[in-house]
């Protein structure tokens, strides 16, 4: 198509070209405004990006647990191979659309007309309230214009997100770059006229808005914090079903209690909501947070102290009943791990370091603030390696960090938890997450002794050069292996300088 911009991607490029340069194509490629408006949205830290999944299945996953959504993503095949099997991991129970390209069809704009066939054939009222099309990297640094596909077929919603492992730093942040796009449509419906009235919707009820991906019992938690003062929970975003967008944007104040949905946020301030930081996590955190959503609500003082009269006794006996008497280091990649460390300090744990992947903003600064007042280093866009030393440095009793940061800490004989399927899969507000909390670190602190005897059992045994099977000892270099190895590496070295290769 003439209209479309000429790929400017170098051949043979493709998802290996290093950031600066798929960046530099996409610039010339006319991504130039969408760049910049991610560089904004999520900036990076003094490194490239943390070490996480792609990016893209924040969005993929966003899109997947929504009803009436179908998901089409635009991107290299490993990439989406990669993807969709983490979505079904996940446990995504419906089909991935998929748009294939090769070099001709990234190149001539072939791949564009490829898309929009696609949405054409997706786009069915019986069946779908919207259809979400999903720019990986190759697509996104080609330049192909998903802005220039139709807003709406037949009544169903057509959105296009680029959403690039260089663009995006973390797949948490991806969720926000989703949700924001969705968000933005649906205001712009409900500020044209009409829209269905959402299921939940109670007249003359007034509602406060989640945003962040919460443990389903959460919201019930935090309605009943709520519930004193007269207001109650709307649909958090992200959402489950469209007509949930509406009912999140009729609210009278949005918590960002993830505070990284910056997207998602700007959102709600078009739309005229003050947003209220941080949330409602042990007893301080919740007396300040009902304050500041009261404030927000422009309720009188009577009903915020009403609310905090009936929440703060039932903390305070949570807390006194389940005290956390262990040091505990917390990383992650979820964006709640300020709010973890400050619900294990309230309850006696002693936290003096909390990492996250995600950025610092205006709304994680009462977590920030408090926690760094506690004696806790709070590190923004921590990497793994900062939270691997921290761990080493510190020494805890128990870990909560990725993958990577768990199974280091079992080789050092320190109890250790993968935050994302053990933290983020239960409560964390009110009494109910006091308790889950407490039970956790009872639990795994219990087995460090057991820890410390099994590192010194298998010492040596299973790692570096003694990996492997068959061995009925420690295996032992033949005499003068090593020396020989280095030299032969050596003069391969110098032979190839001495050739100019």
């Amino acid at each position: 198509m003439d209209s479309l911009p000429p790929s400017a991607l170098p051949d043979g490029a493709g998802c290996h070209g290093g950031r600066e340069t798929m960046l530099d194509a996409a610039r010339a490629a006319g991504k130039t405004a969408a760049m910049e408006r991610l560089m904004a949205d999520y900036p990076r830290g003094p490194h490239d990006q943390p070490q996480s999944m792609c990016p893209a299945f924040g969005s993929l996953r966003v899109g997947l647990r929504m009803r009436r959504v179908a998901t089409i993503l635009s991107g290299s095949a490993c990439c989406v191979y990669g993807l969709t099997f983490t979505g079904h991991f996940y446990g995504a129970r419906r089909s991935v659309g998929y748009v294939p390209f090769n070099s001709e069809t990234l190149v001539t704009g072939k791949l564009f007309e490829d898309i929009r066939d696609a949405v054409q054939a997706t786009a069915k009222p019986e069946e779908y309230d919207a259809v979400v099309v999903i720019n990986l990297c190759v697509p996104t640094a080609s330049g192909v214009p998903l802005d220039l596909l139709p807003k709406q077929i037949d009544g169903v919603r057509i959105i296009g997100i680029d959403v690039p492992g260089f663009g995006v730093p973390t797949h948490a942040e991806a969720k926000d770059v989703l949700a924001g796009a969705m968000l933005r449509y649906a205001r712009q419906e409900a500020e044209a006229g009409p829209v269905a009235r959402p299921k939940s919707l109670v007249e003359g009820e007034p509602t406060i808005a989640l945003i962040g991906e919460l443990f389903p019992a959460d919201p019930v938690g935090i309605g009943a914090l709520l519930a004193p003062m007269g207001l109650s929970v709307a649909p958090q975003t992200p959402s489950r079903e469209w007509r949930d967008l509406y009912a999140a944007l009729d609210c009278v104040a949005a918590a960002a209690v993830h505070p990284f949905y910056t997207a998602s946020i700007r959102e709600f301030r078009a739309a005229g909501r003050p947003i209220v930081p941080s949330g409602p996590v042990g007893v301080e955190g919740t007396a300040d947070w009902l304050e500041a959503v009261g404030r927000a609500a422009n309720l009188p003082a009577a009903r915020i102290d009403l609310a905090r009269s009936r929440a703060l006794p039932a903390l305070q006996g949570a807390l006194g009943a389940n005290p956390i008497q262990a040091r505990v280091t917390v990383s992650g990649y979820e964006g709640s791990e300020l709010l973890v460390a400050r619900l294990l300090v309230e309850a006696g744990a002693e936290v003096p370091y909390a990492g996250t992947a995600c950025p610092r903003t205006e709304w994680s600064e009462p977590d920030r603030a408090w926690l760094e007042a506690h004696g806790c280093h709070v590190q923004y866009r921590a990497s793994l390696e900062q939270d691997m030393a921290a761990m080493e440095e510190v020494k805890p009793d128990l870990a909560i960090g990725t993958t990577p940061l768990v199974q280091r800490g079992k080789e050092l004989g320190i109890p250790a938890l993968y935050f994302t399927n053990m933290v983020s899969a239960r409560p964390l507000f009110g009494p109910a997450g006091a308790a889950s909390m407490a039970a956790i670190v009872a639990a795994q602190t219990r087995g460090r002794e057991r820890f410390g005897r099994m590192v010194s059992f298998f010492e040596g045994v299973g790692t570096k050069d003694g990996a492997g099977y068959g061995f009925a000892g420690k295996p032992v270099d033949p005499p003068g292996f090593r020396e020989r190895q280095r030299k032969i590496r050596a003069a391969r070295a110098k032979a190839e300088e001495a050739v100019g290769t």
